[in-house]
């Protein structure tokens, strides 16, 4: 009985670091960012992809936000399965990117900072983001690159 306990526990700690989130620390992300090519890419700056994620997932690569219109918002750039990727649940999905959502919940990131390229070459551009709208536009940014060494 307490070897099944014993064994109970340990699957479910697996369980738990295997779905874990990576959660970046600020400069750790920047440099994620830049090393993948985002800083300047299509005239958008590294401080506003470091500031957009902060205020969209605070960095997290498997945060989650269900919207009023039925779409939901993917990994730490929050991508709209209304719009970008198919997760199976939202009606008249356009997936724009090409992935299912659930590609955006990894912490390999690659399919993350594809998606978000696109995205930023819609007319819209990185006004697509509430967060980066909300609390990056028109503001100085340079405390979300200080002490980063870039």
């Amino acid at each position: 009985m307490q070897r099944e306990s014993i064994m109970r526990s340990l699957v479910f700690l697996l369980l738990v670091a295997l779905t874990s989130a990576k959660v970046y620390q600020r400069c750790e992300w920047a440099h994620v960012l830049k090393d993948n090519g985002m800083d300047k890419y299509h005239g958008i700056g590294l401080a506003d992809w470091v500031c957009l994620t902060k205020w969209e997932s605070s960095y997290n690569t498997r945060a989650i936000n269900h919207n009023t219109d039925g779409s939901t918002d993917y990994g730490i750039f929050q991508i709209n399965s209304r719009w970008w990727c198919e997760d199976g649940r939202t009606p008249r999905s356009v997936n724009a990117c090409g992935i299912k959502c659930s590609e955006l919940l990894t912490d390999d990131i690659s399919a993350a900072i594809t998606c978000a390229k696109r995205v930023v070459r819609d007319p819209n551009g990185i006004r697509a983001w509430v967060g980066w709208r909300n609390h990056c536009a028109n503001r100085d940014l340079s405390p979300y690159l200080a002490g980063c060494g870039l």
